[in-house]
């Protein structure tokens, strides 16, 4: 494969990852599927980040759109194009590492709930052993409801999904340097 196409491989399937944390993100910041929390700003914390909206998102698409637009041609990119592909690679490994550190904290740190009558907070934050090994804890969380399983489930596909961005996007910048030195293959036709 040529890297031109692979350019073209690589932007395109950044693009649904990056719709997939953006809507992951936006969910997140309505738990048990109310507004009420939102607006009274009882949310886990990592959500305020917006890693998945930020870095998994923005900071992808940026480098998607521009990797995508070096391999459109096929096998006739240029070697100029291959090099900004490289930066612009660059950005969406720091994006999607931005929003896996964010994901990964959201998930040790856990859901911001009620855990007593009138008592909010974090309440897995600071225990001795992960909340994720016994679910049988997950019901010190009251309100909201099943907030720790709708916690685990997006802040689990903004993990997968930044650490697929990852990679991709460390693929592109390899492919990059080798389409910039190596330049890239053009279909000779008949002589």
């Amino acid at each position: 494969m040529c890297t031109g196409k692979c350019a073209f491989c690589v932007g395109t399937s950044l693009y649904p990852l990056a719709v997939i944390s953006i809507i992951c993100n936006i969910i997140l910041f309505f738990p048990g599927w109310d507004v009420k929390y939102a607006q009274n700003k009882q949310i886990t914390e990592e959500v305020k980040y917006m890693g998945g909206l930020v870095g998994g998102g923005i900071m992808v698409l940026i480098p998607a759109f521009h990797i995508h637009l070096t391999g459109k041609q096929g096998c006739c990119a240029n070697r100029c194009g291959m090099f900004l592909s490289i930066l612009f690679s660059a950005l969406g490994v720091a994006g999607a590492l931005y929003s896996f550190i964010v994901a990964l904290m959201g998930l040790i740190n856990g859901p911001y709930c009620k855990h007593t009558l009138i008592f909010w907070g974090t309440p897995f934050k600071d225990g001795s052993e992960s909340y994720l090994k016994d679910p049988s804890t997950w019901g010190k969380c009251i309100e909201p409801n099943n907030v720790v399983e709708f916690n685990v489930g997006l802040f689990s596909t903004l993990l997968v999904t930044s650490a697929v961005q990852l990679v991709l996007c460390a693929i592109q910048m390899i492919n990059g340097l080798f389409g910039c030195l190596c330049g890239t293959c053009k279909e000779k036709g008949p002589l």
